[in-house]
């Protein structure tokens, strides 16, 4: 099995290396790993000799937000600690390569016996976090060999997954370099278990995002031109949507009951293609971007965010909100606005997110396939008492769920 994954690393690589004369993002991958040791050579120049140092790494920037919220409280604890966080993808790079949190940020470079050894000479960590589900092997053999305490935290686990069918020695392997395992959810402790794996490894923590997302809504900052945007009507607040996620709403906003309503969308991408082609989904008129947005109240129906970062903080001026992707590859973040006490909607593929189910079997969200389900659901939480109980709902669901952050930090020892 360890001759597949040197020939997935090397499939890997080269296509990355072809795709990157047409993609951008492919581009990023590759120009950023280029030179990596004189980068990392560069970034650890600010530590001092003999000053400890915390490795976090992540797939991309969703997974530093759950990784996050226990790189912060780590660090508060042991304030002299160097801070070093790699990333996979460029779009988690980009993002967060400014992060005030953090001493240096930097592109992990692609998996091999002889990279992950050069790496670690240069880092030499003396504690390790992996976050989620991120399993390099020549590195986690390499941390293990070297007796660096290594974590993995956040993580989910399916039965479907190689770790545990009867071919995944080799993925089995990889679980077994780490000193812990911090799941999310009772069945992941049970799927791990079952492995034999010793229980002193295997922690039932929780989703560390509950308490980075209840910390966003809780820092929330005011925006008073989205109040003028408002103008006393409600408002449905629509994140990291799609073309599919558009069609739906745009449904939605030409009944007659959303007439007292106002939809501020804020697409997962924005470049002008995609703001045009969500403004053309909307009657003629009705669209007002942001940075266009005027300063006395407005008569536009719909808000089109063309900027990034304000998502979290417009998710405390509404009252439902819906969230995009679940028609595509994937269900987008549903805990920011539900960390507002919003109710929430989604399309049809939430189904590896243990969130959405959770929140379903409670009635705090909804999943819909079609306009019309999504106009019936809106209907319903129409009505005072649906939607105070989809709230209550969700408000127990994260007075039960939060606290993930505390239990690793104190089973790590600070």
């Amino acid at each position: 099995m360890r001759l597949f994954y040197q020939l997935f690393l090397f499939l890997y690589r080269n296509v990355a290396r072809l795709l990157a004369r047409f993609q951008p993002k492919a581009r990023a991958f590759v120009d950023g790993r280029r030179d990596w040791q004189n980068q990392t050579v560069e970034v650890l120049r600010k530590r001092r000799e003999g000053q400890p140092l915390l490795w976090m790494h992540c797939a991309s920037v969703g997974e530093f937000e759950q990784g996050r919220p226990v790189l912060e409280a780590l660090r508060d604890r042991q304030p002299d600690r160097f801070i070093l966080v790699t990333f996979f993808s460029p779009s988690g790079y980009e993002l967060r390569k400014n992060y005030a949190g953090a001493d240096g940020v930097l592109y992990l470079p692609l998996d091999g016996p002889r990279t992950a050894a050069q790496f670690l000479d240069l880092v030499r960590p003396d504690r390790v976090i992996f976050v989620k589900y991120e399993f390099w092997y020549y590195y986690l053999r390499e941390i293990a060999r070297r007796n660096i305490p290594l974590h993995l935290i956040s993580a989910v686990f399916r039965p479907g997954q190689a770790f545990f069918q009867w071919y995944g020695g080799f993925h089995r392997q990889m679980l077994n370099f780490f000193d812990d395992l911090f799941v999310q959810d009772a069945r992941s402790a049970e799927l791990l278990r079952s492995l034999d794996l010793p229980d002193t490894r295997v922690h039932l923590a929780g989703d560390t995002r509950l308490d980075r997302v209840r910390h966003i809504a809780q820092t929330a900052q005011s925006l008073p031109s989205i109040d003028r945007f408002a103008d006393g009507h409600l408002l449905l607040i629509a994140g990291s949507t799609w073309p599919p996620d558009i069609a739906v709403l745009r449904e939605l906003a030409a009944q007659p009951e959303f007439g007292t309503w106002k939809l501020i969308v804020a697409p997962h991408e924005i470049d002008e293609a995609q703001l045009q082609r969500t403004e053309r989904s909307f009657p003629v008129g009705s669209v007002v971007r942001f940075s266009e947005l005027p300063s006395a109240p407005s008569e536009h129906r719909v808000l089109l965010i063309d900027n990034i970062g304000m998502l979290a903080s417009l998710y405390r001026y509404g009252r439902i909100a819906y969230v995009g992707g679940a028609f595509g590859s994937g269900l987008h973040n549903i805990l920011e606005p539900a960390a507002h006490g919003l109710p929430v909607l989604f399309g049809p593929k939430y189904h590896k997110f243990n969130e959405a189910r959770e929140l379903l079997a409670r009635s705090g969200v909804a999943s819909i396939g079609k306009a019309e389900e999504l106009i019936a659901q809106f209907r319903r939480w129409q009505q005072e008492e649906a939607y105070a109980k989809a709230v209550r709902q969700i408000e127990a669901y994260f007075a039960e769920r939060s606290g993930a952050t505390k239990v690793i930090v104190a089973a790590l020892g600070g």
